[in-house]
């Protein structure tokens, strides 16, 4: 008996130190990361000034001398930001509240699944797709130039967000109490006025942090914008334009540069601003999601 129980001990104490190591090894790796982008980013900066990297308006690293303003590729990724999401918002969150408040059981079965699946497709077949189906098909509706542009762009990189919208609005509007519903009806209210003047406001803070994130996965995704924006680092002057987003330039230029040249650096502080934008994000996603659950009474 005494010997089952000391086994027993044992083990529990072997899954407790392999779990600790595999949580702390994520944080390792952090740090590492976040050690590799200031020591290759920060260099660059002895050679050109944070104002003329962050504001200026040419980006030609190969030239001689070589410019490095990084704002046409900021200002890409920022449209492209808002332009999916303007396609992810309405899409994510619509499916969400028809998956929970309206579709049948058979109905959910069926979408849930479905809608997940696209979060489970590489990104480079979103490119592809988009490269190949998308980007003709726009070229001839609306007889520009070329295809590939900022609109393609925020096209394709929306639907690609969808799933991360549609899973964590769910989520949230999981959280509601059932009570919130059934006093609203209690009261009088109808379906289409409870879901719009009780649960849509209670899980609004989810819903804010579903949008952060999906924010989040549209600035980061580096495969399907380099195929579908066009790669031109300019600063577009309408949404038919073909630009070239930070991450785009990162995919594009990293395997072309010297090691340890100016150019390798200013990748890598292009690299450290995108770092530091995702953890924007990601903090205050968090500080909403937390308030949220603190609010609804479900702790921390």
């Amino acid at each position: 008996m005494i010997d089952a129980i000391k086994f027993r001990n044992y083990k529990e104490n072997t899954y407790k130190w392999i779990f600790t190591i595999l949580a702390f090894s994520s944080l390792v790796f952090l740090v590492g990361i976040i050690i590799v982008l200031f020591k290759e980013g920060l260099p660059i900066f002895k050679e050109v000034n944070l104002f003329k990297f962050l504001f200026g308006k040419s980006w030609y690293p190969t030239y001689d001398p070589p410019e490095f303003g990084i704002f046409p590729l900021m200002l890409a990724s920022f449209w492209v930001m808002i332009g999916a999401t303007i396609v992810c918002v309405p899409l994510g969150i619509g499916s969400a509240l028809y998956l929970h408040e309206l579709a049948s059981f058979k109905q959910r079965a069926f979408l849930k699944p479905l809608i997940e699946m696209l979060a489970g497709v590489p990104s480079i077949v979103y490119g592809f797709f988009g490269m190949v189906i998308v980007a003709p098909f726009i070229q001839k509706l609306f007889n520009i130039p070329v295809g590939l542009s900022l609109f393609t762009a925020s096209m394709i990189l929306g639907i690609m967000a969808v799933p991360t919208v549609c899973s964590i609005t769910e989520d949230a509007l999981s959280y509601v109490p059932k009570s919130f519903r059934e006093a609203s009806f209690a009261v009088g209210a109808n379906r289409w006025q409870t879901l719009t003047k009780v649960i849509i406001p209670a899980a609004g803070s989810g819903i804010s942090t579903a949008i952060i994130l999906g924010m989040s996965r549209i600035v980061g995704e580096t495969m399907t914008v380099l195929m579908v924006s066009g790669g031109a680092a300019i600063i577009p002057k309408s949404i038919f334009d073909p630009v070239r987003p930070m991450t785009a330039t990162i995919a594009a230029e990293m395997g072309e540069c010297a090691m340890g040249s100016k150019h390798f650096h200013a990748l890598f502080a292009i690299g450290l601003i995108l770092f530091l934008v995702t953890l924007f994000f990601n903090i205050i996603a968090e500080i909403i999601s937390r308030r949220y659950r603190l609010k609804l009474g479900l702790g921390r």
